[in-house]
């Protein structure tokens, strides 16, 4: 247990225990009993992110959007309601909830949602998330990292409590050259697994910045004066110094180590470097200068920080936060075991016996049937890329919605579920709380209860969705 965990946190949570254990190796509610062929979907949040999720679903002949929720009837709502249009026509109505930020909560009232996609700034996902389970409304959340290791327990507590099941929208894990990789993982060309690296390196100063103008106009404001997300993220650039998007680099590594499927992650120190380059793109960006307002703002969260976690069955994972920077877009992962290793920045591979000594070979393309990456074609991208084509990140967002909507219409468990998504999500709070204790070890709880020995890996296994 972290030992910064209050002791009433800690009774609260080992109170649903008893629950929890009798609930972990079933698919809890999941719609199991009540299996369909179309499923009646609403989405809270149709701004940049949410927007690629409706489009996804209105394109789709088994759901059945029935609802949004967003209090931007200035961007966001018009949009979607162009888009619902177009695909439904003007007859069928999709019911709108804008009415403030928290009008989610009377469309949750519905008789008729079977599940709904959360889409929304971070500190809005846990408590969204709750009250969906508790109107027995089986949600989809988005990635982030938890203000705190009492959100992750909520959430857990929640579907337990309710019974019903989270689905964890991460959707670097079906990426395309991830899953080869963890295809390759699984067929033991690298040998036994001891260290994996991922990370979100991504230059995200225009999009934490704009003038209010246009989407992730390139200039200095951020807050009330600006649009989209810089309303909402960078604030926590200001406030928080942590690891704040952990799930694109630990998600995907963690199903090639079974995480919380036989293996769990014990432990974790944090480092952070200086904080400049917010200030800086202030500074010397468009519309900002020495004397602006914003060049006065204190930022929190070092320019790169990162993390080394231990697992149980002796691995180490290193991730990094890096948004501040000029610098190419990096996801940073590294795997490897006794055999050799995948580096994904410079797209190369090692294998001991098939390469060169002290030399790397090229991934290639999945698309050249001698390269790698084709030769190890993970059957669901074998199956499905034609499907996929021109989805949001090169795909891999058509296979987030289409493992949703198949699970719950199959009435299966969620290949990323509630433990998956406390886990990702708690590295947030304990990276802060270890940077803060100069790099101290965190202890990084157990949101299974112990039943990660017993759950048995899913991920990607049935080769359908």
């Amino acid at each position: 247990m972290n030992k910064h965990l209050h002791r009433r946190s800690f009774l609260k949570n080992t109170a649903a225990a008893g629950i929890g254990l009798s609930l972990l190796n079933t698919p809890a509610r999941l719609l199991a009993s009540q299996k369909k062929d179309k499923v009646r979907v609403a989405i809270i949040g149709v701004g940049a992110r949410g927007i690629g999720h409706l489009d996804l679903c209105l394109k789709r002949s088994d759901v059945d959007v029935v609802a949004i929720a967003d209090p931007d009837t200035e961007r966001a709502i018009p949009q979607s309601r162009k888009m619902i249009e177009k695909a439904y026509g003007t007859k069928k109505k999709v019911a709108e909830y804008t009415k403030g930020p928290e009008d989610y909560l009377n469309m949750l009232k519905r008789g008729d949602i079977d599940a709904v996609i959360i889409a929304t700034p971070w500190e809005w996902h846990t408590p969204q998330a709750v009250a969906a389970m508790k109107a027995g409304i089986t949600p989809a959340v988005e990635v982030c990292g938890a203000s705190d290791v009492q959100e992750c327990w909520d959430l857990v507590n929640a579907s337990e409590a309710n019974r019903v099941p989270v689905f964890a929208m991460e959707n670097v894990c079906y990426r395309r050259d991830v899953m080869a990789v963890l295809n390759m993982a699984r067929q033991g060309l690298f040998g036994e697994l001891l260290h994996l690296q991922g990370g979100y390196q991504h230059d995200l100063r225009a999009v934490k910045f704009n003038d209010g103008k246009q989407i992730y106009g390139g200039g200095v404001e951020f807050g009330d004066k600006a649009i989209s997300e810089a309303k909402w993220r960078t604030n926590h650039s200001v406030h928080r110094n942590g690891d704040l998007y952990p799930t694109h680099g630990l998600g995907p590594v963690g199903t090639m180590i079974d995480l919380n499927r036989g293996n769990r992650l014990v432990s974790l120190t944090s480092v952070a470097t200086k904080a400049r380059g917010l200030h800086k793109y202030i500074v010397e960006g468009p519309n900002g200068g020495a004397n602006h307002p914003n060049a006065k703002v204190q930022f929190k969260l070092g320019d790169i920080v990162s993390s080394l976690i231990q697992t149980t069955n002796g691995e180490t994972i290193m991730l990094s936060h890096d948004t501040n920077l000029p610098r190419p877009y990096s996801l940073n992962f590294r795997v490897q075991g006794t055999n050799g290793l995948w580096m994904d920045d410079i797209h190369s591979i090692h294998i001991e016996g098939k390469s060169k000594p002290h030399s790397w070979d090229k991934t290639g393309d999945p698309k050249d049937a001698e390269s790698y990456f084709g030769k190890y074609e993970h059957p669901l991208w074998a199956k499905y890329a034609n499907d996929a084509s021109g989805a949001g990140h090169g795909g891999m967002d058509w296979f987030v919605i289409n493992s949703f909507i198949e699970s719950i219409k199959r009435g299966t468990p969620y290949q990323l579920d509630v433990y998956d998504l406390a886990t990702w999500y708690a590295i947030t709070p304990l990276s802060e709380q270890s940077i803060a204790e100069g790099g101290s070890v965190q202890y990084i709880p157990d949101f299974t209860r112990g039943q990660w020995i017993n759950r048995k890996p899913i991920f990607a296994l049935n080769g359908d969705y």
